[in-house]
């Protein structure tokens, strides 16, 4: 990316779960085009290392766990004494590894992935619009994944979570149109994280047209663009991102929960 394009210079970005992976490539490509940029995570170092490697631009670490009110509250309120205000939320922060039989399930185990792939949307978003509407502009982007229109086995309440973040994308955007705010989502495909290996990488990467995972920074261009002023017509969208995983019929061998880890019943 070229860093002399400052298409955020003067804009307050907000990504939620930065610390790593997907959010950290996000906040530190808003960092490069100018944007001030509030970088929360659970873990204090992650977000700290976060802000330090944003070198061009102005940014803060918020610890918050965004499917909490009060400490969703807290991070707004920080932003806007910090910077005077927000212009783009991404609500990235999810949990992924989340895998178990719904024959093996459990009422703590759905209510922890409701609320923080969900829930933390909603408080975060509820938030920023109430500012966004007033200014009469903003831009609001939630992380979806395939999981929301094509089941995963092993996932049932990831995705239900992911279904409603689509839903709820959709429908925020006809809520918040007439007052400027546009909410769109991003469809990751199979992205590398830091603790997979080569092999299972190169493996299920059969299974992608493009043939290979993405990478982190693979995410963070078409989720800014969203964010920019060329997308000013665009809301209301889910853009996959997932190197043609989503267009293709999927063959069961490829799948990352598969029969041999079903639970057996007597």
């Amino acid at each position: 990316m070229n860093s002399e394009v400052k298409r955020f210079t003067g804009k307050v970005a907000i990504v939620t779960g930065a610390g790593h992976g997907i959010g950290r490539a996000i906040a530190e490509r808003f960092g490069v085009e100018g944007a001030r940029v509030v970088v929360n995570d659970v873990h204090a170092e992650r977000a700290q290392e976060v802000v330090q490697a944003i070198k061009n631009a102005e940014a803060m670490p918020f610890v918050a766990d965004v499917s909490k009110k009060d400490q969703v509250d807290a991070m707004f309120d920080a932003t806007f004494a910090r910077f005077g205000g927000v212009d783009i939320l991404v609500n990235n922060a999810g949990l992924i590894d989340t895998s178990r039989h719904f024959l093996e399930a459990d009422e703590e185990w759905w209510d922890k992935i409701l609320e923080v792939n969900l829930k933390s949307a909603f408080l975060c978003s509820f938030r920023a619009a109430q500012h966004m509407a007033r200014k009469k502009s903003g831009t609001i982007i939630h992380m979806s994944s395939g999981g929301a229109t094509k089941a995963h086995r092993g996932n049932v309440a990831y995705d239900a979570s992911k279904g409603g973040i689509e839903a709820m994308t959709r429908a925020m955007a006809l809520d918040l149109a007439p007052y400027g705010i546009r909410v769109n989502a991003i469809v990751p495909g199979f992205v590398r994280t830091y603790n997979m290996s080569d092999e299972v990488t190169a493996e299920r990467a059969k299974s992608v047209p493009l043939g290979r995972y993405a990478m982190p920074e693979d995410l963070a261009g078409p989720t800014v663009f969203l964010a920019s002023d060329d997308a000013a017509y665009i809301t209301g969208i889910c853009l996959a991102v997932d190197g043609g995983v989503l267009v293709q019929q999927r063959s069961t061998p490829v799948d990352t929960f598969p029969l041999s880890r079903f639970p057996k019943v007597v």
